[in-house]
């Protein structure tokens, strides 16, 4: 699966604790509006770990932005069209030392102002470090698989998804995808959170 040219990558953490900052709050502070440790978001900050879709929405509710705020986006429009070379990726290496957590995404929608939904196309991979943490957070998820194939775990239900194959849920349900038997998968991931 090929990354395009010319998108750009981009920094979540700098970006998380230029925000944290600005809002003189610590990385306790963020822990307890998050419920993840402050050494967590710490190593969010400083590009140890990838935070997946999940994570960065509820760090993004607890800074009080929306999720494209960490995209750099500025919405300009009542619309948005991202051309293939435009996506803006978040780096599928969390470490400089290629440590993969199995997943880069693309935003498809930064430049739309007040937007309700969140597009992404998600690369999923297989991971170098497994974690079995279900995430959970406000909202509703739409995935469509387009390539490859996708393990959906929905609280005590597990399911693997084929491309052509969609799911939709409550996000406040424990949930997590990945890529089945290793096989790098791509999907479409729409996300609501209500504001």
């Amino acid at each position: 699966m090929e990354e395009e040219k010319g998108s750009e990558d981009l920094r979540i953490g700098e970006k998380v604790r230029e925000l944290r900052e600005k809002k003189g709050l610590s990385l306790q502070d963020m822990a307890n509006r998050t419920g993840y440790t402050s050494a967590l978001l710490s190593q969010v900050e400083n590009h140890l770990i990838s935070p997946p879709l999940g994570a960065l929405i509820k760090i993004a509710k607890a800074l009080e932005v929306r999720v494209g705020t960490f995209f750099g986006e500025e919405p300009r429009e009542s619309y948005a069209i991202v051309r293939r070379d435009e996506r803006k990726h978040i780096s599928r290496y969390a470490s400089k030392e290629g440590v993969s957590y199995g997943y880069a995404y693309e935003s498809l929608g930064f430049d739309k102002k007040d937007r309700q939904m969140e597009p992404f196309l998600v690369t999923l991979e297989p991971a170098t470090v497994k974690s079995e943490k279900l995430s959970t957070h406000d909202g509703e998820e739409f995935i469509f698989v387009l390539e490859g194939e996708m393990e959906a775990i929905l609280g005590g239900h597990k399911d693997v998804l084929h491309p052509g194959d969609s799911i939709y849920y409550d996000s406040t349900i424990p949930h997590k995808v990945q890529c089945h038997r290793d096989i790098p998968t791509r999907i479409l991931a729409v996300i609501w959170t209500p504001q």
